[in-house]
């Protein structure tokens, strides 16, 4: 098993790559966030995201790294297959949802909740899977930046799963009509992989059935970037 960055199961949302105690939060990002998770009791489905099941499903149990984990689910059904992860995300609010719903399935054991405003600190280590599963905000977010710290975690042999919106929902074009959303080929250009120590398995646009916030139901494109570093 890989580094991974610490063991154990706290909720320490004050833990960061800076100072303890001290973590580097934006003002404007922690606010956004908590206003987020705060107007509703739960804001996600609670099930893991298909693209991660689909994709860790076949692999060995190692250590993970997910990325903006939100309310846990993709935490909890990884640690529920034995993974060891590590889960972030820079919402207190999402954190202790997260490791309320981790005591309950039994899962506390296997993940590390973490603060973090990936906009300014990006946590250690290196991770057999490192999964950021629609990683994108309104906020000014460092994107290239942010993707290739995410490919620098990856321990040889471990792979980088990414999926992002690849267009907006039919119930969110009214307010987002001239949004534009990076292919999965312009995504992997921008992680700027040296070809001799990575494979991409994975390169793709699915779609797939989902439920809206107000039960409206819709199709839903996918941007899908895997790729397995070799050495």
């Amino acid at each position: 098993m890989r580094h991974h960055d610490t063991a154990g199961h706290r909720h320490d949302p004050t833990a960061s790559a800076g100072q303890p105690g001290q973590p580097d939060v934006g003002d404007e990002t922690a606010r956004f966030w908590e206003e987020h998770y705060g107007r509703n009791e739960r804001v996600w489905s609670g099930r893991a995201n298909p693209i991660l099941v689909e994709v860790a499903t076949p692999l060995p149990a190692g250590t993970v790294l997910d990325l903006g984990c939100g309310e846990g689910a993709d935490a909890i059904w990884l640690a529920g297959r034995g993974w060891r992860v590590t889960a972030v995300d820079v919402a207190e609010t999402a954190l202790a949802r997260a490791a309320e719903e981790a005591t309950a399935a039994g899962v506390e054991s296997r993940i590390e909740f973490r603060r973090h405003d990936l906009t300014r600190t990006f946590p250690p280590g290196e991770y057999d899977l490192v999964s950021a599963q629609f990683l994108q905000s309104p906020l000014e977010l460092p994107r290239a930046q942010l993707l290739q710290s995410a490919a620098r975690a990856v321990a040889p042999g471990g792979r980088l799963l990414i999926v992002e919106h690849g267009e907006v929902p039919p119930w969110g074009r009214h307010d987002h009509a001239h949004a534009r959303f990076s292919t999965p080929s312009e995504t992997l250009a921008v992680l700027d992989l040296d070809p001799d120590r990575w494979d991409t398995e994975r390169l793709d646009a699915p779609r797939r059935q989902a439920t809206g916030p107000h039960g409206e139901t819709g199709e839903l494109v996918d941007h899908v970037v895997l790729v397995r570093r070799t050495r």
